[in-house]
């Protein structure tokens, strides 16, 4: 290492260069001094020419000289500086712009050893970590205020830097090992008293003696330290030690740096008892009270559930609440023996999260006054079930009471569209109440698709399953969905070159289709891409996700993704919810995601959905592949030729409680021919059935009605009449009732609501 400076910190403006623009100067001057002497016969220009140079040579001899004070200057405060840093006995520096170590005294050397060409930085790193940003901070402060100092809390003890700016010729840098505290006489390790040296982030840098057997060993964390936290400074604070909790009086003294040093001093006297050592070993959290509430004592897991400073003085009712009547009647009634054991949940008073306990109140006696000991559970995972359980019975209900309502409303609106239907075969297109007639029918026909949403809802619609290729699906549908999304936003498909197939009800799969489509549209207002893209999974394992399990399998996937406003993460567990909507008031009804919801998982598959708010939402969709022999004529593939109504003859036994269908039902069945013996309940067709010279062809039987369900009084009609066909008929979907017996045979199902021609169509296919 060089212990002068003069080599390594040379002036720029001094040697070989400043000799160097000397001669070049002199030498410019020399030639337009010869230029004016050639052009001497000139006279002016000969003139102007020696001036110039003469002016030349006068300025570069001024700036020689005082290049020539300025070196010597320079020498002089180098050996001043040199002859000063050799001679301390503190290790210093001298270093550049980006901390390279030009210089070092002996001190320097014998501390750090040879430095030469490494930075300060490098030679400080045995000593502290991250010594480059502590050396950064004290080298912008030096370059504002002329000089900067800080002390550092190492390994080793303290040390201060101290940092002096050389105008351009560097940084020079003291390092100077001190006691813990300026101007004591013991370091900090000696003292008999407590003291902890804390970091910007609460972590202990340093603990002394003294601090170490007070509390049972080398903590990190101030966390870790105290019972409670923020720790208050002046104040009496409890201390997490080795014997136990322990009250001490805290000193606190802000240090340079953002460093904080913490002074423990004990409280006399401050010893707990057996017993409150005890609670505090105890792995429960528990609460000593009065009986008005007054917390008297609380051990360690209690400070720790509840994340309050349980000090002696607070009240019970200051740190939960929602027992929904006084806090203190509780505790009287405990403390005088009339709810023992009898448990409570209540909300602490937290102000980081939402935290619920269970509390069990124990009477005690302690120096004969009474005292209560509360018991506290995290009870915070329990009321999540519960609430979530409660959620569940809530939908279930919603979806019973929209399958209710649904087939109450189907009976309605056969009703209403037969009947129609029945006007409209006595009024011909010129008729001026026609087309009353066809509004009627029109409406009818949109609120039977209103109930089918319903339906889809509580999974309770007839879904009529076919093998379908999503590529063809999606190739139908895409016309009518690129008329749904507008002009702004744009259409993207995509599919996996090899496509398995799916079984599932297209048309209730287009609805699923078309409500991911119109909400990706509505959440991109100013416009945007909505893209579709199908490919084809295998799960070696199940997969779970969002509380559901995908079983092992091969699978086809839709992804339908936006890049609109997305949704708020707390919001994504309620979006399939009926009649709940993110959208503005009257701009959504709540039940597009809840019908697809439905249709999805009544057709076996699943749906996911991720969002980012200001991102975008993607809906997935799984569909297990199906691996059955595909349909010869598929449903969608099936000539849409209307037929023309057949009369035929036969004798149809018409069982149906809701007089208006049976009305209608009964009339359109006669205008087709057909004989029809009509009953109100199962009891009543039974007893028609009594008489053995009746003969009857097809049963056209409702399937819920009051005492005997369609099924059973078939099955039981059929022990005397095996060949009868029947021909159920129902607002609900099929297969809804009657899970657990076998199919009736030679038996077909006719959703609610039915039209004239529908009726009459499967009733003259059941007979031929």
């Amino acid at each position: 290492m060089s212990t002068t400076l003069a080599s390594p910190v040379r002036d720029p403006r001094s040697g070989a260069p400043d000799r160097l623009s000397l001669v070049a100067g002199l030498a410019v001057a020399t030639a337009l001094v010869l230029v004016g002497s050639f052009l001497a016969p000139a006279g002016l220009a000969a003139r102007v020419f020696i001036i110039a140079g003469g002016t030349v040579a006068l300025v570069v001899i001024v700036l020689a000289a005082r290049a020539h004070v300025a070196r010597r200057s320079h020498r002089r405060a180098t050996e001043l500086l040199t002859g000063f840093i050799e001679k301390d006995a503190t290790p210093s520096f001298v270093t550049d712009e980006d901390g390279q170590i030009q210089a070092g005294n002996a001190a320097a050397c014998v501390q750090f050893g040879e430095t030469e060409g490494d930075t300060l930085a490098a030679a400080l790193r045995a000593f502290f970590a991250n010594p480059s940003a502590v050396l950064y901070r004290l080298q912008c402060r030096a370059k504002l205020d002329g000089a900067a100092r800080e002390d550092v809390v190492t390994r080793q003890g303290h040390l201060r830097l101290a940092v002096h700016l050389m105008g351009d010729q560097g940084f020079l840098w003291r390092i100077e090992a001190m006691p813990a505290r300026p101007g004591a006489t013991r370091g900090a390790e000696t003292l008999p008293l407590a003291m902890v040296t804390l970091g910007r982030s609460g972590a202990v840098l340093y603990m002394n003696e003294a601090a170490r057997q007070l509390t049972g060993g080398r903590v990190k964390t101030l966390d870790r330290m105290f019972v409670t936290l923020p720790v208050r400074s002046g104040a009496i604070n409890t201390l997490s030690t080795a014997d136990g909790p322990r009250e001490v009086i805290v000193a606190e003294h802000d240090n340079v740096g953002g460093r904080r040093e913490m002074f423990f001093i004990p409280v006399q006297g401050s010893g707990v008892s057996e017993r409150d050592a005890f609670l505090d070993s105890l792995p429960v959290a528990m609460i000593k009270v009065t009986p008005d509430g007054e917390i008297l004592r609380a051990n360690r897991q209690a400070h720790r559930l509840t994340g309050l400073d349980l000090v002696p003085g607070a009240t019970l009712d200051d740190i939960m609440q929602g027992l929904g009547r006084p806090v203190a009647d509780w505790l009287h009634e405990s403390a005088a023996g009339q709810a023992i054991h009898q448990s409570e949940f209540l909300r602490l008073t937290r102000p980081d999260r939402e935290m619920f306990v269970q509390v069990t109140l124990n009477p005690v006696t302690e120096g004969g006054q009474p005292r209560l000991i509360a018991v506290l559970n995290d009870a915070t995972e329990l009321k999540t079930l519960e609430a979530q359980f409660v959620q569940s019975q809530k939908m279930q209900a919603i979806g019973q009471l929209a399958g209710g309502v649904a087939h109450d409303f189907n009976n309605l609106l056969t009703a209403i569209s037969g009947h129609c239907d029945l006007l409209l075969l006595r009024h011909d297109q010129g008729d001026q109440d026609y087309g009353d007639l066809v509004q009627i029918h029109q409406n009818a026909n949109r609120a039977a698709a209103l109930v089918s949403q319903l339906l889809a809802f509580s999974r309770k619609q007839t879904l009529r399953p076919e093998t379908l290729d999503l590529r063809d699906t999606l190739s139908d549908l895409t016309h009518l969905l690129n008329r749904l999304v507008g002009e702004r936003v744009t259409l993207t498909l995509s599919h996996e070159p090899v496509l398995r197939r799916i079984k599932a009800d297209k048309r209730q799969l287009e609805q699923v289709l078309m409500n991911l489509v119109v909400n990706a549209r509505d959440a991109m207002p100013e416009g945007g891409e909505i893209r579709i893209d199908t490919q084809v999974l295998h799960f070696d394992a199940p997969l779970k996700r969002d509380r559901a399990t995908v079983p092992a399998g091969e699978y086809v996937t839709v992804r339908v993704s936006d890049h609109g406003t997305g949704i708020p993460r707390d919001k994504l567990h309620q979006i399939f919810e009926p009649f709940y909507t993110t959208k503005r008031t009257g701009e959504g009804t709540g039940l597009g995601l809840p019908t697809a919801y439905g249709i999805i998982k009544q057709s076996g598959g699943f749906i996911f959905v991720d969002s980012e708010q200001g991102k975008g939402t993607t809906f997935l969709l799984y569909f297990p592949v199906h691996e059955g022999v595909e349909d010869d004529v598929p449903a969608d593939r099936a000539p849409a030729v209307a037929a023309p109504p057949k009369h035929g003859e036969g004798v149809v036994l018409l069982v149906e409680d809701e007089a208006p269908v049976r009305a209608f039902a009964s009339r359109a069945l006669r205008l087709r021919g057909y004989t029809v013996l009509e009953a109100e309940s199962a009891e009543d067709a039974l007893r028609l059935l009594d008489e053995p010279d009746l003969s009857v062809d097809v049963f056209v039987t409702d399937v819920v009605m009051p005492g005997m369900d369609g099924p059973s009084w078939v099955r039981k009609a059929r022990e005397t009449r095996p060949d009868v066909r029947v021909v159920f008929v129902s607002g609900y979907a099929e297969g809804a009732f009657g899970d657990s017996q076998p199919a009736v045979p030679n038996s077909v199902f006719l959703p609610k609501p039915f039209s004239l021609n529908q009726l009459t169509e499967t009733v003259h296919q059941q007979l031929h």
